[in-house]
């Protein structure tokens, strides 16, 4: 299913916050449709590429994160994150990310997007080196188990075409949140990522283990990395 182009529709709609996405490590599994369907809420879908359902993990830093209107404030504004999700549609076909967890090492974070986004954000302790080499690690808070990242990024960058895994993976312009069976949706407007590849030489399944998907293959289906990008949180709005 085809993502609107970022910022037709959206353009008419304010942007809530503002921020940009950096170092994004792109670790994909394929898995049985039917099972991914199970873990869904009512009124969404699992969305399939060659007739497989995909899981991620995606860890990366979020910078700049600030509430429209307003500047960015240091640490505030300045954290890591790491995510498990699924590709989704909704009964009128919409595609977006279901998240089944989203890490982040920033308090206030985690309570303004459970409480305004309604996501399942949770308490971590984080750090990462961002060189040439990125080390990444993330414990979940009460989990005791940490998860670690290591990669380098390499490789021209490039855009995916829209017949590609890449694009079915990347290019995903909406969100999905659930609260009381009442379904919700969310717009992001950004540019298209330029991913290039990734040479990922540690890399953990904890995060998704711990969501409900142990047994993952020790090693994903598809690897990229992508080096930023800005982008604008519109609004949830009740799906219809």
């Amino acid at each position: 299913m085809t993502p609107p182009a970022p910022g037709q529709r959206e353009a008419a709609r304010c942007a809530v916050m503002h921020q940009r996405w950096e170092h994004l490590l792109f670790l994909h599994w394929s898995l049985e449709r039917d099972f991914v369907q199970r873990t869904l809420p009512d009124g969404l879908h699992a969305d399939t590429f060659d007739g497989r359902a995909w899981l991620g993990i995606v860890p990366f830093a979020m910078r700049a994160v600030r509430p429209a209107g307003l500047p960015a404030v240091g640490p505030l504004s300045n954290f890591l994150e790491l995510n498990v999700r699924t590709y989704v549609h909704d009964d009128r076909g919409v595609p977006g990310v279901w998240f089944y967890s989203l890490d982040c090492n920033q308090a206030l974070a985690v309570l303004i997007a459970q409480k305004i986004f309604r996501l399942p954000y949770r308490h971590a302790t984080m750090r990462a080196d961002f060189g040439e080499t990125i080390d990444y690690r993330s414990t979940r808070r009460g989990t005791g188990a940490e998860s670690r990242y290591v990669w380098s990024p390499h490789g021209e960058r490039r855009t995916a075409a829209e017949d590609s895994l890449e694009f079915f993976l990347l290019e995903r312009y909406h969100l999905y949140a659930s609260r009381g069976g009442r379904l919700y949706r969310g717009t992001v407007a950004h540019p298209p990522y330029r991913f290039r590849e990734a040479g990922v030489r540690e890399l953990s399944t904890t995060p998704a283990a711990l969501d409900g998907f142990p047994g993952l293959d020790p090693q994903p289906r598809h690897t990229c990395h992508a080096d930023g990008v800005d982008v604008r949180i519109l609004a949830l709005e009740k799906v219809p």
